[in-house]
């Protein structure tokens, strides 16, 4: 949501309350990105200087998500390491620039595709281009990070996969929750417990995006925007090899909002994603999350408060701010490559597979208002022509 044009007690109210939720210098940074979407120049500025030896990331799509997550957690946790960066809008790349000295930013993805010194390319830009800049970097031998999501498209997910085995570049992908405090303490208690489990998750999402490019003929939708993050998650806690997954879906008229999505998993684990667009929440999206598996019951709150019980034992949890795990993931694809860390070819490849077709196909039972059933990894075709575009 763009927030210039409010009112001026709208605007004061909405910055104490993200001070609260993520501090002063998060807070600071995401006025910063208002502005910085906003900008236009009269006249381009030069860039700030030669790329030095340290700066191996190349930065694809300059809009507010990479203005405030991926550029700000780069700088703040591994310093200058940024080369260059490109968007399709010259201001949005040079604003980047500007802000965060980065020596090179045009509006041609090829001079940071085909620049040498890019070792890692961060990928933010549109949706329905993720996969496509994804392989270009791939097939030149570069590690990319994808924010999701990583295919709009079984085609492209078929072609994705392919050009990750036969690249010696690495795959990271933008599903931020699982690298969270909370969610690494999620997966530690549930995997204590024996059985299936029962997940509940509730979203607020950000109200009617009927104007905004998320609803552009192929870039997705809500599903593959939005609720692709909880989908993840599902599948994080109920394990990538409980297959076959059932899904069924509920959608009252559109699949772009109030939805309720039911995943029955082989091993009897129920997981509930339910996404209501009722109204716009003040402090951004609001989630609550639900398990009992076993003797443990879990419940959690926005990222910032949760209680585990196991029996008669309590435990409550709390972060001072919000954390979804963004500053984990986009900076631990950073220190994997520029340390040359191990690197799990084939646990990645499964997991790009696999969490890609869960997407895929939730989109295509909300869309249908038909049951899906989906299979293991193992049971995969790469015949991207198999795949129709959705």
């Amino acid at each position: 949501m763009q927030y210039l044009n409010s009112s001026v007690i709208f605007k004061i109210k909405k910055v104490f309350r993200y001070f609260l939720l993520y501090g002063f210098r998060r807070t600071i940074i995401k006025i910063l990105g208002q502005l910085h979407m906003a900008k236009k120049y009269t006249r381009l500025p030069s860039p700030p200087k030669r790329i030095g030896s340290r700066q191996i990331v190349g930065i694809i799509g300059c809009g507010n998500y990479c203005f405030c997550n991926i550029a700000f957690y780069l700088r703040q946790r591994a310093g200058s390491v940024m080369a260059a960066c490109i968007d399709i809008d010259i201001n949005r790349a040079a604003s980047l620039s500007g802000y965060y000295k980065i020596p090179v930013y045009t509006a041609d993805a090829s001079e940071v595709i085909g620049n040498e010194q890019v070792q890692l390319v961060y990928i933010a830009s549109n949706h329905a281009s993720h996969a496509d800049y994804a392989i270009r970097c791939l097939e030149r031998g570069k590690s990319v990070y994808i924010e999701k999501p990583h295919a709009v498209s079984g085609e492209q997910l078929a072609r994705l996969i392919k050009a990750m085995e036969a690249s010696c570049g690495k795959v990271f992908l933008g599903f931020n929750r699982i690298q969270s405090r909370f969610g690494s303490i999620i997966k530690r208690y549930l995997n204590g417990q024996p059985g299936p489990g029962f997940y509940n998750w509730f979203i607020a999402g950000h109200e009617d995006l009927s104007c905004h490019w998320y609803q552009n003929p192929g870039e997705g939708g809500r599903v593959l925007g939005n609720l692709c993050h909880w989908i993840d998650f599902i599948l994080y806690l109920a394990s990538e090899k409980n297959y076959p997954v059932r899904i069924i879906p509920v959608v009252h008229s559109a699949p772009n909002g109030n939805i309720i999505v039911v995943y029955e998993f082989k091993d009897g684990t129920v997981a509930n994603l339910s996404f209501s667009i009722k109204n716009e929440p003040f402090e951004g999206v609001k989630e609550k999350f639900t398990a009992h598996k076993g003797n443990c019951l879990i419940t959690m709150s926005d990222f910032q408060t949760m209680t585990i019980e196991v029996q008669d034992v309590k435990k409550k949890f709390h972060n001072f701010y919000r954390d979804h795990g963004h500053k984990a993931n986009i900076v631990s694809a950073y220190v994997n490559v520029a340390m040359g860390l191990p690197y799990d070819r084939e646990r990645q490849l499964s997991y790009v597979w696999n969490t890609g077709w869960l997407i895929l196909k939730t989109k295509e039972a909300l869309e249908t208002g038909m049951e899906q059933t989906i299979y293991p990894t193992s049971e995969r075709a790469f015949d991207e022509k198999s795949y129709p575009q959705k």
